[in-house]
């Protein structure tokens, strides 16, 4: 079994997001972290390696920086990594990005007892689409929101956590699997991994690599192969200052109805 973890590299939101005046997002600026989701989605990974034995290979597309990236993972117990980079594939949305990312995995090969992990979602688009949009590309079935994953004789498991409660499903490998970041904490990468990570191979998958997949077109990829675009992007205004009121006896009690009447709350 050969467990797949598609991650990716992403601006730090928790601060101040650097737009440019295009609208485009500013990310040279910005300090860039490994999203949350594909971050337990690696640990699940890693689960079911400490369990089974399997491989766990970590993929990414994006510039050539985001091997420092894939060396953290490497770090953290995963066996192999591929970075997916070219220019021919800036620009690509989420329909292009899938595309890509799918060749890239048919590249490495899927055997019938592998699993693709992927994140819910990413924290700079949160449109959580790829990862289902891979699965369909593959033509592999796909559970999203895996709050649990248990494996056994080929037959994979999920709790998906849903707004409203949970639900079970089950599905015989391979398939792709999206896991939101409450699946697990992602553990650390531990001094013998720092020191082995860069002794782990990173492949680098171009265009050329890439072009005689069957899911690679010219007009599939990049800006060209992307049916949507993102026109502005902007911080949204800060929220005003909070009001804290101390004690808890009557006059504090109608200090806060005046403010919440004052505001028409009430």
């Amino acid at each position: 079994m050969k467990i797949i973890v598609c991650i990716k590299q992403v601006p730090d939101t928790s601060g101040k997001v650097a737009v440019n005046e295009d609208g485009t997002l500013n990310r040279a600026s910005m300090p860039v972290i490994t999203n949350h989701d594909d971050k337990s989605a690696v640990e699940a990974g890693l689960r079911l390696k400490d369990k089974y034995g399997c491989r766990v290979v970590v993929v990414t597309m994006g510039p050539a920086a985001a091997e420092s990236m894939l060396r953290d993972m490497l770090a953290m117990g995963a066996d192999e990594a591929y970075l997916i980079s070219d220019r021919a594939f800036g620009g690509s949305d989420t329909f292009a990005t899938s595309q890509i990312v799918a060749a890239g995995v048919s590249r490495i090969g899927v055997d019938p007892d592998d699993i693709i992990l992927c994140g819910r979602q990413a924290i700079d688009g949160d449109t959580a689409q790829v990862g289902p949009q891979i699965a369909e590309k593959l033509d592999l079935p796909q559970i999203t929101y895996a709050g649990d994953i248990a494996v056994e004789d080929g037959v994979v498991t999920v709790r998906r956590m849903l707004e409203d409660g949970y639900m079970t499903v089950k599905a015989h490998t391979p398939c792709l699997i999206t896991c939101i970041k409450e699946l697990n904490p992602p553990r650390y990468a531990s001094i013998a991994g720092i020191m082995e990570c860069y002794s782990k191979p990173v492949t680098v998958l171009t265009y050329e690599d890439l072009k005689d997949e069957p899911l690679i077109e010219p007009d599939t990829i990049g800006l060209k192969g992307s049916p949507t675009n993102i026109a502005k992007s902007f911080t949204p205004p800060l929220k005003g200052e909070g009001v804290m009121l101390e004690g808890a006896d009557k006059n504090t009690v109608a200090d806060l109805v005046a403010r919440l009447g004052a505001k028409h709350i009430l």
